[in-house]
């Protein structure tokens, strides 16, 4: 069975930290970076909600929130969890993940995504990954398809948006035994971006 406990995570130039008050200022500017809170078919905060966002985060019994830190200047781009966490049958989810617009379609998320699915399943011992997205959030759901998940269907009627109207959620997932190739085509893909 597996046991969540917060840690940090580093790579390619990234950290990984536990979410903490701290963090507020830092994923105000991220979040104030393109208006992200915006967007309909996200979960990013408006600027003067971090806090509240953060406490949520931090009092939500089966997640784990991380701030997205660039490990040499200190700044925050953005943050991601694992959630909906259930030890009994080794499966967490990846997801409450937004970055700044400045770093979006750069490495930083299929770095993001590496570390936490190696933490997920090398250290974690994870037998299944789920990842989800609303279904008109296509650009999500491009990006989960593009780091190997495969899509597991749609619960209709799922979620509430922060507009009100109700959304379906996307469901996706990676088994433990699917996990060597995607992990190795996520190295090809940084090596190819970092010769770009």
């Amino acid at each position: 069975m597996i046991k969540v406990l917060p840690a940090t995570l580093e790579f390619n130039g990234l950290r990984l930290e536990p979410l903490a008050p701290h963090h507020e200022d830092g994923l105000r500017a991220a979040a104030s970076d393109g208006e992200l809170w915006k967007l309909r078919v996200t979960s990013v905060p408006e600027p003067h909600n971090a806090a509240q966002y953060i406490g949520t985060a931090l009092d939500t019994r089966d997640r784990l929130a991380f701030a997205v830190v660039d490990a040499r200047h200190g700044s925050v781009l953005g943050t991601t969890s694992y959630h909906d966490i259930v030890p009994s049958v080794d499966r967490v989810e990846i997801g409450y993940t937004w970055y700044a617009r400045r770093v979006q379609r750069t490495h930083v998320n299929t770095s993001c995504k590496l570390l936490l699915l190696s933490h997920a399943f090398d250290t974690l011992g994870c037998g299944v990954v789920g990842l989800r997205t609303d279904c008109e959030n296509l650009a999500s759901q491009a990006a989960i398809e593009a780091l190997g998940a495969k899509k597991d269907g749609v619960i209709r009627h799922h979620a509430l948006r922060r507009d009100g109207t109700v959304r379906d959620t996307v469901m996706y997932s990676i088994l433990r035994g699917e996990w060597p190739l995607i992990k190795r085509a996520l190295h090809e893909r940084l090596e190819r971006h970092a010769r770009v």
